[in-house]
């Protein structure tokens, strides 16, 4: 697999060496040997698996308490994936990273603790698996608006025409009210 850095050095894509012939196609998609040189030494505890319909953005959400850090893929479809860095203390503060993940690309993103993560799917579907390094806590979840101004994502919406959200993420704070980490 190879690990790379992205403009936010903690968040890294991840993509995987996939071997394939005429009966279909084998991969890695994690190894904690490999994964704790170049991105956590936190374990894993909670496996999660989503699936959306086109149009459908889902975040941008962290937990204040019980932080996890997640390491996101997608095994069919297509998302734009954001990390947005909610440390104050980071040289990347309200700054993000922004991906398509794919099951044809066969990427993964680690999302670190200290990020508001959201997606948005381009495809018809898509399927969304994901690694946690601590349980959800819905307490303590936060909801950051998606087109807060201040972030600047370039979301590849189609048409132009506004995602399908959550009554959640309709209420989101705005990037400036939002809690942040220390």
């Amino acid at each position: 697999m190879d690990y790379i850095t992205t403009s936010i050095p903690e968040v890294k894509i991840i993509k995987p060496s996939v071997f394939g012939d005429e009966r279909g196609f084998f991969m890695e998609t994690f190894r904690v040997d490999e994964f704790t040189k170049n991105c956590s030494s936190k374990p894993f505890i909670q496996d999660n698996h989503s699936k959306s319909s086109h149009g459908i953005l889902r975040g941008l959400h962290y937990q204040l308490e019980s932080t996890q850090g997640k390491l996101v893929r997608v095994t069919s479809g297509e998302v734009y994936d954001v990390a947005v860095d909610m440390r104050k203390a980071s040289p990347t503060f309200g700054q993000h990273v922004g991906v398509i993940l794919s099951g044809k690309n066969k990427r993964q993103l680690w999302v670190p603790e200290g990020f508001a993560h959201g997606f948005y799917v381009m495809s018809d579907t898509a399927e969304f698996v994901y690694k946690c390094t601590n349980y959800y806590a819905p307490e303590h979840e936060v909801s950051l608006a998606w087109d807060d101004v201040d972030l600047q994502i370039n979301w590849p919406l189609t048409n132009d025409k506004q995602p399908l959200l959550s009554t959640k993420d309709q209420e989101a704070l705005s990037f400036k009210e939002a809690p942040k980490f220390t």
